[in-house]
């Protein structure tokens, strides 16, 4: 029972082996508390779940979905854009449901790439990006984003040789891991780019709700020329908390739509019709709940600086994202620490390394705790450790 030789070459997923790190704690009795994963802990809106309730009970919805989803779904979404940052969008042509957007992140190379081509990863950067590349047989190449840039990507260090090869960019703003974001004129150079080498823009957007102190991120597709060159991915999951629902979707240039669409409908069935509902009335309704979780996360956030701060850290707060992307102290690789902390606190953190090279010497804060939690995680560190060095 050989194992296919793309299946041989995968790393366990990331996520994945932060669980048995976990469960082998808890087996040995130890109080976890998991700063690790990015999976909101905020309950999805009323008005959602009873949307999802009275849909279920609709026999209609027991059938095979539409491959593309449904067009009062795609509409929600066009409608949403329009709301959100005046972007037109033609909901038949460019839009496309997802069984959450982790899946058609990886579905995308499979539509553009052969054996040998390169999409350009960041790195750091979601796993997934390089992952659905290799599974596609597509060769990834390193896009690094350092402090020192704003973690934004230097294309103009990108090898003539490697960016004619290129089909694809995966990019992430707000950023996952590190909470950067990406201003207009950063895209306008990316969209030159793209277009001077005929390369395919993958925006992933799904924190594009969770940003503090007024700012507003921006989507790829309101910068002038973007639907020309790429799409954008997004997801009802951070948005509207619901990531165990599995919905998302994808918009943007019609051609690559077309092509996601395509693989799609002869790999799965699409999303059963009655979260697609649900997913309406989020989009379309009442949209609190999007100032609640700024409200909390900011929250949050305020106190794993503050904490950090008292620690010996110096961190900045990111102006978006559930995320903090703090360095490593003197001594220690982004893995040794993360190790001591969990075998000295029960607190799991992130190593940064695990979301690329570019990663060592970072770790990763999830805010998706309580504060109580957040607050009790904190003084175990300042209980155990005192102040680090930097």
């Amino acid at each position: 029972m050989e194992e296919a030789r793309r299946i041989q070459a995968l790393p366990p997923y990331l996520f994945a082996r932060i669980d048995e790190k976990i469960a082998e704690a808890k087996a040995k009795g130890v109080d976890v508390i998991s700063l690790g994963i990015g999976d909101p802990d905020l309950p999805t809106p009323d008005h959602i779940i009873d949307k999802l309730v009275k849909a279920a009970r609709n026999p209609v919805n027991h059938r095979y979905p539409s491959y593309a989803g449904m067009l009062e779904f795609r509409q929600a979404v066009a409608e949403w854009y329009k709301r959100r940052s005046n972007i037109v969008i033609d909901p038949q042509k460019e839009v496309v449901s997802l069984i959450g957007s982790k899946e058609g992140i990886a579905h995308i190379a499979f539509c553009y790439l052969n054996p040998g081509d390169i999409a350009l990863i960041p790195d750091p950067g979601y796993p997934v990006y390089g992952v659905g590349t290799a599974l596609a047989g597509g060769v990834p190449y390193a896009l690094p984003l350092k402090e020192e840039n704003g973690f934004l990507p230097e294309l103009d260090r990108i090898p003539e040789e490697i960016a004619h090869k290129a089909k694809l960019m995966f990019l992430n703003y707000p950023n996952n891991p590190t909470g950067a974001i990406a201003d207009e004129s950063f895209y306008m150079k990316v969209i030159a780019f793209a277009k001077k080498y005929d390369i395919i823009i993958c925006h992933d957007g799904p924190y594009s709700e969770i940003a503090f102190n007024g700012y507003k991120p921006l989507s790829f597709l309101e910068v002038p020329g973007a639907k020309d060159v790429g799409i954008e991915f997004h997801s009802m999951s951070k948005t509207y908390n619901m990531t165990g629902w599995r919905i998302g979707w994808a918009a943007g240039n019609a051609r690559v739509i077309e092509a996601l669409g395509r693989i799609k409908s002869n790999i799965d069935t699409g999303v059963f019709q009655a979260i697609q509902e649900a997913a309406i009335e989020g989009l379309l309704g009442n949209q609190d709940i999007i100032g609640e979780n700024r409200k909390i996360y900011q929250e949050r956030q305020d106190i794993v600086i503050e904490g950090l701060t008292a620690l010996g850290w110096t961190v900045e707060s990111p102006k978006a994202t559930i995320y903090v992307w703090p360095r490593v102290p003197k001594g220690f690789t982004s893995a040794s620490f993360c190790e001591l902390v969990l075998d000295k606190t029960g607190v799991v953190i992130t190593p940064g390394n695990s979301y690329g090279e570019y990663g060592e010497g970072y770790f990763r804060i999830s805010l998706t705790t309580n504060t109580k939690r957040l607050r009790e995680a904190l003084q175990r560190l300042q209980d155990n450790f005192g102040k680090f060095e930097f």
